[in-house]
């Protein structure tokens, strides 16, 4: 299974909040799940963090993912492509280009946002 975590999931998953309920816990944690996390998400952290809205260490963030095994996803033109034919539901560029990527690479994205749903994306929300 490859699992594309939204950035408040990816956020969630390294503060251990209890918002990421414990199907998307157990699959983060499962071995046999492909963890990816979009560059996407980490411009959104670095953005949030610029504008004050948050406060994180990208850096850190950076050797987490590594010694998690997570894989990083940069942004191709197969994600260009299928966000090009995305409507435009909501007004976050960072959540349309995630979704975007999520379809183009076949994963279920971990999202608790609830625009998710009006998107053509298998889903993981954390109640499930």
């Amino acid at each position: 299974m490859r699992l594309l975590l939204d950035t408040h999931a990816l956020l969630w998953w390294l503060t251990d909040d209890r918002r990421l309920g414990r199907r998307a816990r157990t699959l983060i944690a499962d071995r046999a799940t492909d963890i990816i996390v979009g560059v996407a998400s980490l411009w959104e952290i670095v953005v949030k963090v610029r504008t004050g809205k948050l406060t994180a260490e990208i850096a850190e963030i950076e050797k987490v993912l590594v010694r998690e095994g997570f894989q990083r996803l940069s942004i191709t033109s197969a994600h260009l492509d299928t966000l090009a034919s995305l409507p435009v539901l909501h007004r976050d560029p960072f959540d349309h280009l995630l979704i975007a990527q999520a379809i183009s690479e076949d994963a279920i994205f971990a999202s608790d946002d609830r625009n998710m749903t009006r998107y053509p994306v298998l889903l993981q929300r954390r109640g499930a």
